[in-house]
């Protein structure tokens, strides 16, 4: 809810400010922040979906919708954020836009936008630190990571959008200084480009989710990861006093008993 609030703030002065002074970069931070809040929405469903409690018809649950919907924010990103970031600078480009530019007013939402995301951010940061640590990981391993997609989402798109501002603010800068709107188109589109590979990393991130049915297996140390988190089963495991050494018999539910003739077994 905090990158949402942030989010929907930052579009919209975005908007403003790309229609007041024209900035190529302007523009496409705005389509980032546009495309960020309607990733918002998604994420907000993923959360509520993949809470239900299981049911007949889902006896595991619906915590892996969370990553459907997750996924279908990183194709946002990508088709909305980045590549209208990258179609716009290259128009840009090609067209030889007006070098005129309010360039007080691209500066101002910049920074305000800077704060906002910058405040999501930290929030994401300070939930990420406190779960890295109970799994004993470093944040940004532990980021990449964790099987809970929307924070993961949150912390990889925030901190895109503080990369983004600081390109943004360059462009406009060059721009300024040089009087060539080149910089600014190309600004553009490295932003574009930048939105791109993140939808890219957690496209990736929730296919591998959906998929791999084992204990983790993403990271350069996959096979300690693993020894890591089988160590902590077995220890949780020995200290649970309602865990059986081994499952004698499997019933159906429905039956009353369950025979022990050869010929009864199913």
């Amino acid at each position: 809810m905090v990158a949402f609030s942030a989010n929907v703030g930052v579009a919209i002065a975005k908007s403003v400010a790309a229609t007041v002074t024209g900035s190529a970069s302007m523009v496409a931070e705005a389509a980032h922040s546009w495309a960020d809040t309607g990733n918002q929405v998604f994420l907000l469903i993923a959360n509520r979906r993949s809470a239900r409690a299981a049911d007949a018809h889902r006896p595991l649950g619906y915590g892996r919708e969370a990553y459907v919907w997750s996924l279908l924010a990183a194709v946002g990103l990508f088709v909305a954020g980045g590549t209208v970031s990258v179609w716009h600078g290259l128009t840009e480009l090609l067209h030889e836009p007006d070098t005129d530019e309010d360039y007080l007013i691209a500066y101002l939402v910049l920074a305000v936008a800077f704060v906002l995301e910058g405040t999501s951010l930290l929030r994401a940061i300070r939930q990420l630190r406190g779960e890295a640590h109970n799994h004993d990981r470093d944040v940004l391993d532990y980021a990449l990571e964790t099987s809970d997609p929307t924070v993961r989402a949150v912390f990889v798109k925030d901190s895109a959008a503080i990369v983004g501002f600081l390109i943004a603010a360059a462009a406009i800068a060059l721009h300024q200084i040089t009087g060539t709107a080149v910089w600014d188109a190309t600004g553009s589109i490295l932003v574009g480009v930048l939105l791109g590979a993140v939808a890219v990393v957690l496209i990736d991130r929730n296919r591998r989710f959906l998929l791999v049915a084992s204990v983790d297996l993403v990271g350069d140390h996959a096979e300690s990861h693993i020894a890591h988190t089988l160590r902590k089963l077995e220890q949780e495991l020995e200290r649970n006093p309602h865990i059986v050494d081994a499952v004698l018999t499997v019933a159906d539910p429905g039956e009353q008993d369950v025979g022990t003739d050869d010929h009864d077994r199913p």
